[in-house]
């Protein structure tokens, strides 16, 4: 698992301060344990992201898993050459839709033809910056880069606006009839800087603990 960038401790006491109605929300969820999850290389956090989108977490699973069983000599991963050297009937028979071999293929070419940042390169950017290059990738949209700066790279100060759960817990959580406005949310969020990643999370979880 990787490791924040930042003191997650301090991030929940600026909230708590900044935001008194989400500082009861945090006291009532408990600690910060939002888990990142490690990637390999940009392009492997990607083509898990593409073939994850629109599909239950088990059954995307399934095809992730057939999609790396085509590249058994693969150390580390398949590679955009593994993508693009494989007919496309190969990798549409492990479940791929055709919109999604299409975004793999592109999102292959471009880390092929090093038009995308490496992981480490991704690291020195700064969030506009890097949304705004990810976001070339057929398939790949403002939510599933923020997904990608969130949950891969540990940023701290990323709200994701266009997400629905994200909106839904929102309104829920301040006592609003209907789902806010992005900008809405935006505007409150601004309480929140530089840490509105972590009040997204505890926003999140407030989902979970009602569905219990």
């Amino acid at each position: 698992m990787a490791d924040w960038t930042f003191d997650c401790r301090r991030a929940v006491r600026h909230l708590k301060t900044s935001d008194p109605a989400l500082g009861a929300i945090i006291t009532n969820v408990g600690p910060f344990v939002m888990e990142l999850k490690t990637s390999r290389s940009l392009f492997g956090a990607l083509a898990e992201a593409i073939v994850y989108q629109q599909l239950s977490t088990k059954a995307a699973a399934t095809i992730y898993g057939r999609l790396e069983a085509l590249f058994p000599r693969s150390i580390g991963g398949f590679t955009p050459r593994d993508i693009l050297q494989t007919p496309v009937d190969k990798l549409r028979g492990v479940g791929l839709s055709a919109a999604k071999v299409l975004a793999l293929h592109d999102l292959a070419r471009r880390v092929d033809n090093q038009e995308l940042p490496t992981l480490q390169q991704a690291n020195e950017l700064e969030d506009a910056v890097l949304i705004e290059r990810l976001v070339q990738v057929r398939g790949i949209g403002r939510w599933s880069a923020e997904m990608f700066l969130m949950f891969r790279l540990g940023r701290p100060d990323v709200l994701p606006l266009d997400d629905y759960s994200l909106r839904k817990a929102y309104a829920a959580a301040f006592g609003k009839r209907q789902l806010p406005a992005p900008r809405t949310l935006e505007r409150h969020g601004e309480k929140w800087r530089p840490y509105r990643t972590v009040a997204s999370w505890y926003l999140w979880r407030t989902l979970d603990l009602t569905d219990k």
